[in-house]
């Protein structure tokens, strides 16, 4: 079974609000360093050690192509990790980014470039649940009661039993995630991730492997203290 992973790491980053040290004036998330490496690399480092996986596609605005291209050159990495030029959006990044995926893959995963502390265990649970359904997901159930409002007013509150918070990897077979790519791009649908584009073909349903409170997405400064936190657990071989 043939596994690609696309990570896509265009985005801007608008909400940490500050640059990586070693992109002057840039403020995406991803470049920024957690002990020493950038966020990206760490979320790389996971899936190339990950014996499922056969190589790794990061989707990059095109002025980081040459600064992804040396610090790539110098990580050593055991499998293939190559760039593509992505998009305006997280689906165009992927999309373009899909394109360039053989078609003797058998599955790809898509998972966000600032989540880099996704379980070696996770990856391979859902990549085999992938691989028996045709598509899975990583989710948690949330924890806080759950309202559905209108404005500023409750209109009902949803059974937590039947909600999950969704992560990352996402992984389907290859053929349906570029069909649900080509029907989104004929409809001008946008979604929110990639299952979302898988739903509305309604050719499969997409299971859900159980994520982990760690597996959390670095979006603002306040998560760089958590995530160093986690870090140093995850050095000293320590499991919450």
């Amino acid at each position: 079974m043939k596994v690609s992973v696309i990570i896509p790491a265009a985005g801007l980053g608008t909400r940490m609000g500050r640059g990586a040290p070693e992109k002057e004036g840039i403020s995406r998330k991803q470049f920024m360093l957690l002990n020493g490496s950038p966020i990206l690399i760490h979320t790389i480092r996971k899936f190339v050690s990950s014996p499922l996986v056969e190589e790794i596609v990061v989707a990059l605005r095109p002025d980081d192509l040459p600064w992804a291209a040396e610090i790539f050159s110098h990580q050593g990495f055991a499998k293939t990790v190559r760039t593509v030029e992505g998009g305006e959006s997280r689906q165009q990044s992927v999309e373009h980014a899909l394109a360039t995926i053989g078609p003797n893959t058998d599955l790809v995963a898509v998972h966000d470039a600032v989540r880099p502390f996704i379980e070696i265990e996770t990856i391979e649970k859902v990549i085999r649940e992938a691989g028996e359904t045709g598509a899975a997901i990583v989710g948690i159930v949330p924890v806080d009661t759950v309202k559905q409002v209108h404005r500023n007013k409750v209109r009902a509150t949803l059974p937590r039993e039947r909600l999950i918070l969704t992560q990352t990897p996402q992984v389907f077979k290859t053929d349906l995630l570029k069909t649900a790519f080509e029907r989104a791009r004929q409809d001008l649908f946008i979604g929110t991730d990639e299952s979302s584009l898988v739903e509305r073909l309604e050719q499969v349903e997409v299971s859900v492997v159980a994520g982990t409170d760690r597996n959390i997405k670095i979006t603002k400064p306040a998560d760089m203290e958590l995530a160093r936190l986690y870090l140093s657990l995850e050095s000293a071989g320590i499991r919450l």
